[in-house]
């Protein structure tokens, strides 16, 4: 019960979130998710934190609202940027060269640091983490939802192979292939 609860109010605190201020990308559209927010089942257990965004070593990143530096420099061996905003969330990007220092306001948009390598992906990435106290939150909660869009039909004469459906009529079932277009800040 008090999981359900948990859960119940988790999602409630994310869909109120993009209403709470207005946000920008850490990194130009489209969004390229290499691998999803996953929490774990209890704040100790194994999980992901936050959502890994595929882009190349020396990309801008920018701050996704206004706020003060929390945290500028290395933490174990990685260099991490955290920004305090003002509704009391904090959004945490790695790992990076941070361009600001603590304490410094920032603005929405504003490049704050810069995509190194050392990640934990495969290939080059951001890892970009929100918090509210000590909670993890999902930072894709924080973007304009995607406008679903229908896919053309590939097929020339317009005949629609396979089960009539979602996939059918050009929609993609379930979680996004991994891109997050979303409308332009």
């Amino acid at each position: 019960m008090t999981t359900l609860l948990l859960s119940l109010l988790l999602v409630l605190a994310q869909t109120a979130l993009p209403a709470a201020l207005p946000v920008v990308r850490p990194l130009p559209a489209p969004l390229s998710v290499a691998r999803w927010w996953d929490p774990p089942p209890t704040p100790y257990a194994a999980g992901h934190r936050g959502v890994d965004l595929a882009a190349p070593v020396g990309a801008e990143l920018r701050a996704v609202a206004a706020g003060r530096v929390h945290h500028a420099g290395p933490v174990a061996g990685r260099g991490v940027l955290s920004l305090a905003l003002p509704n009391g969330l904090r959004t945490t990007y790695e790992p990076v060269r941070p361009l600001v220092t603590e304490g410094e306001e920032v603005s929405a948009g504003q490049v704050v640091a810069v995509l190194t390598e050392g990640s934990h992906c495969p290939a080059p990435c951001l890892h970009w983490g929100l918090l509210s106290g000590e909670v993890y939150l999902n930072p894709l909660a924080l973007l304009a939802r995607p406008t679903p869009r229908l896919l053309p039909d590939p097929r020339p004469d317009g005949e629609v192979s396979g089960p009539v459906g979602a996939a059918g009529a050009g929609l993609s079932p379930g979680r996004p292939a991994g891109r997050w277009p979303g409308p332009s800040p």
